[in-house]
């Protein structure tokens, strides 16, 4: 009798922690994306002006709230996948006791 394909079964406390971390990183990969096109407009807007770029509204008015929101739907997205993932988990870890 070999144990070698059995696993153990899904732990409920395990699916905060990789919400939490998926988040996180999603959070700040669309901060920085969302910086990054923020600070290419405010220049190229200010050089259509003649002005000096005033970089506050890139981070302020444009990042920040833009990371807001995407760190928000991420979050949502997040939980449905991982609740998903460990309902299914949880069923085939049933299926494979049974047999």
């Amino acid at each position: 009798m070999s144990t070698v394909g059995i696993s153990r079964p899904p732990r409920w406390y395990s699916i905060f922690a990789r919400v939490l971390f998926m988040t996180f990183i999603g959070t700040l990969l669309s901060f920085a994306i969302s910086l990054l096109l923020a600070i290419i407009l405010t220049v190229v807007i200010a050089r259509v002006r003649r002005v000096p770029p005033d970089m506050t509204i890139a981070y302020r008015h444009i990042a920040l709230p833009a990371a807001m929101v995407a760190g928000g739907v991420i979050l949502v997205v997040i939980v449905v996948a991982e609740v998903r993932h460990y309902r299914e988990m949880k069923a085939l870890a049933t299926i494979e006791r049974i047999s």
